[in-house]
């Protein structure tokens, strides 16, 4: 296949049709009352957040703010007033400093040199107050996690990416940005550079040292089978760049699966004893 900016183009209407079509399936099959879901003012969070309020109506739908003293932006807390003003739902500031700050007094072996383990605290704080209004309110959580960044394992394990559904997970970045701008996503937050906000001055470009304009066409030609050296040609790239990507992808695997077990009995759970989703 070719790898060009035509092999990620989207059709957004189609595509917005039946993302909210997935969203209220699965709310009516499970007769939830509504969603809640975090909203950062990035632009995955908030295209799901827009779609949500269009698939069941903004009444239904409930975002939470979720900033801590560290890493607070006064830009995302307008965005998301802008983005909750347009679409009509729910926002709910829920500060977290106290939370992830307990934590870090209750743990002994606590270091805060280490910002991946000290960053990963605040994404899984985050998730727990998403639950808690999920279970308090029968709510489902829908999760803002797209392609890119869940084939590079650029998340929290049980943190960011943990949710009942995630309409965005076979949509990659690029592709995220088209359906954004498509659905009415303000301009500022579908140009805003992404960043899980575990510190200051984090940009998820940085980390995985490629922009999501490259990486995207790496991660089409990986998922299409071709080799390291075909992509690296056609994109005219060094080859260790793609091999990174590669190597990335295929070592972050176990943050895509659930627990693995050991087969014992007939049919195991997760395996090969599989249920729908929802109940008939």
């Amino acid at each position: 296949m070719l790898l060009t900016k035509e092999a990620l183009k989207i059709d957004a209407r189609l595509t917005t049709t039946r993302l909210k079509r997935f969203i209220k399936d699965y709310i009516q099959k499970t007769k939830a009352k509504g969603i809640v879901l975090g909203l950062s003012g990035g632009i995955d969070s908030s295209t799901v957040a827009a779609l949500s309020a269009s698939a069941i109506g903004g009444r239904n739908v409930l975002a939470l703010f979720m900033p801590e003293r560290e890493t607070y932006n006064t830009l995302d807390k307008k965005h998301t007033k802008k983005l909750a003003s347009k679409f009509g739902f729910s926002l709910a500031t829920v500060d977290i400093t106290d939370i992830v700050e307990a934590c870090y007094k209750s743990i002994p072996a606590f270091d805060a040199k280490d910002r991946v383990s000290k960053g990963n605290i605040k994404a899984r704080a985050r998730i727990i107050c998403t639950y808690y209004y999920a279970n308090h309110q029968n709510r489902i959580v829908v999760g803002p996690s797209d392609k890119s960044e869940t084939m590079m394992g650029y998340f929290t394990k049980w943190g960011d990416v943990a949710a009942d559904i995630s309409p965005l997970m076979d949509l990659y970045k690029t592709q995220v940005r088209q359906l954004a701008a498509h659905i009415g996503v303000p301009a500022g937050i579908v140009a805003k550079p992404s960043t899980p906000q575990l510190w200051p001055g984090q940009l998820a470009e940085d980390e995985l040292g490629i922009g999501y304009e490259t990486l995207d066409l790496v991660l089409l030609g990986l998922e299409n089978f071709m080799t390291s050296e075909e992509i690296a040609q056609q994109l005219h790239l060094p080859l260790k760049i793609v091999q990174n990507v590669k190597s990335r992808w295929l070592s972050t695997e176990h943050k895509r699966r659930a627990p693995l077990t050991m087969k014992m009995q007939y049919r195991t759970v997760g395996a090969d004893f599989r249920l729908p989703y929802t109940a008939p």
